[in-house]
């Protein structure tokens, strides 16, 4: 009897399924664990309180991102909280033998930055992290979701996870992106459609001619916010694409063991006839520039159109409008084009990485950010930076007037005094605009790199259309 076509998610479970107990959750081997300076110090607690020891140091990879400040290295860390995460994440990676890419390393970065561009992420891994937007390692045809302390203390000890199998979601993009329209716009595109808990219980497979058309950082982008949408986890199956991006980084097979991996990613993929519990089809010929307006990733609308009244949402959804707008003081019906900005933040796992640098960069070359405006700019990785200003995108960036900074999580986070004040309005390239989020009664509109540097160029809230209108050459297709 032939085998039932199988999705590139039950793929990977039915690889890394250990051992289970009718009703009870499954031990999940997992492949790579990632770790940072924020959700680890009290499962490494735990450990010592238990005195158990890193089942398998080697598959625990960790790194500095969230506290570390973005200004100059050399200087003091002011934050006392900041500083002490940074200490003890070294403290605890010495003690338990685990590789560290701290503050000075030519390596560190955000965490979803540099599991990538190390080859450490890898098709057909089980990938965990105690941080949300682990999802990002999916656009690999990886399994990679976010866990709580508590998990992180299990997998460190095991290398195992207990997990109930999710549904699947299959997202087909079909069509062509038009200039202008990135990755950044499928993904706050999808979640206005379905909105922050369309995704709850599934992992979501992103499938169609647009999204292979994507390139790999791209690809990173649309899987990054997966969680926005409310899903466990989002992925993209392995192609060549894929392939060339992992071939000959630090970490991924070499030689022999290359073309091994390579012929067992390309059994991957969903199989002919596979079923998933769940289809959307999105017409990428159609999509336009995203940005939110709200407090929510899925108050979104395109760049073009106008904030929701009352009387366009579902009555159920009416109160929680009512509730943001009075936040973001903004009026229903109003363009969003055109609301005025006081700080441009381009950064962050979601889009800090060297694609989204040279993207900002194509329109603020021979420009200059709005009199009055501040820009941050941060790369997602000291890999990032470094290869940034060897294409002179720094200098880019500094000469239109904007701030160029280390590596980190920064404004995403409001960490380090990179923060929005009180009443402040921030085009942010991350992948949060929550109450607070990006700075105590700070007020963020979530955009693409290209719809945020077109906005710090004007002040306000810009179609990067309009601006490619006037310079042909300012704005890439994505």
């Amino acid at each position: 009897m032939p085998e039932k076509p199988r999705t590139l998610v039950e793929k990977i479970w039915d690889s890394h399924f250990v051992a289970s107990d009718p009703g009870a959750p499954v031990i999940l081997a997992i492949d790579l664990h990632l770790v940072h300076e924020v959700t680890s110090p009290q499962a490494f607690t735990g450990l010592r309180a238990r005195g158990l020891k890193v089942r398998k140091p080697g598959q625990t990879v960790a790194t500095a991102d969230h506290s570390i400040p973005t200004l100059d290295p050399s200087i003091p860390i002011a934050d006392e909280l900041a500083r002490k995460q940074l200490a003890q994440i070294e403290e605890n990676c010495r003690e338990f033998g685990i590789p560290f890419h701290g503050k000075g390393s030519p390596t560190r970065g955000i965490v979803h930055v540099i599991g990538p561009e190390l080859g450490l992420t890898q098709p057909g891994m089980t990938i965990v992290c105690g941080d949300s937007h682990t999802a990002t390692h999916g656009a690999f045809g990886a399994l990679a979701f976010g866990i709580g302390t508590s998990e992180i203390e299990m997998v460190l000890a095991t290398q195992t996870l207990l997990q109930r199998k999710p549904k699947t979601f299959q997202v087909r993009i079909d069509g062509r992106l038009q200039p202008g329209v990135g990755a950044k716009d499928i993904i706050l595109a999808l979640i206005a459609q379905i909105g922050i808990g369309g995704g709850t219980g599934h992992v979501i497979e992103y499938t169609g001619d647009a999204i292979r058309a994507l390139s790999m950082e791209e690809r990173m982008t649309v899987c990054n916010m997966s969680i926005e949408g409310g899903a466990r986890a989002g992925l993209i199956a392995p192609d060549e694409t894929t392939f060339a991006y992992l071939k000959g980084r630090r970490f991924a097979p070499q030689g022999a063991e290359w073309d091994e991996a390579v012929a067992r990613w390309r059994k991957l993929p969903s199989d002919e006839g596979a079923t998933y519990d769940r289809t959307i089809v999105l017409d990428g010929d159609k999509l336009e520039p995203m940005v939110t307006y709200g407090t929510n990733p899925g108050m979104g609308v395109s760049v073009t159109g106008r904030i929701p009244v009352l009387a366009d949402v579902e009555p159920g959804a009416r109160d929680d409008l009512e509730r943001a707008l009075a936040y973001m003081g903004l009026a229903p019906g109003s363009p969003i084009a055109g609301q005025k900005l006081d700080v441009v933040f381009i950064g962050s796992c979601t889009n800090g990485r060297i694609e989204d640098m040279r993207a900002a960069a194509s329109v603020l070359r021979g420009r200059h950010v709005a009199s009055g405006l501040r820009v941050l700019v941060v790369p997602g990785s000291q890999q990032v930076k470094k290869q940034a200003e060897s294409e002179g995108l720094h200098e880019v960036f500094k000469a239109a007037g904007a701030e160029w900074r280390e590596s980190g999580c920064s404004m995403c986070i409001a960490m380090n005094g990179d923060q929005l004040e009180p009443g402040e309005y921030g085009i942010s390239t991350s992948n949060r605009n929550f109450q607070g989020r990006q700075g105590k009664g700070g007020r963020t509109f979530l955009a693409s790199p290209l719809t945020a540097a077109a906005s710090a160029v004007t002040g306000v809230v810009t179609d990067p259309r309009t601006l490619a209108a006037a310079q042909p050459s300012a704005v890439e297709v994505h």
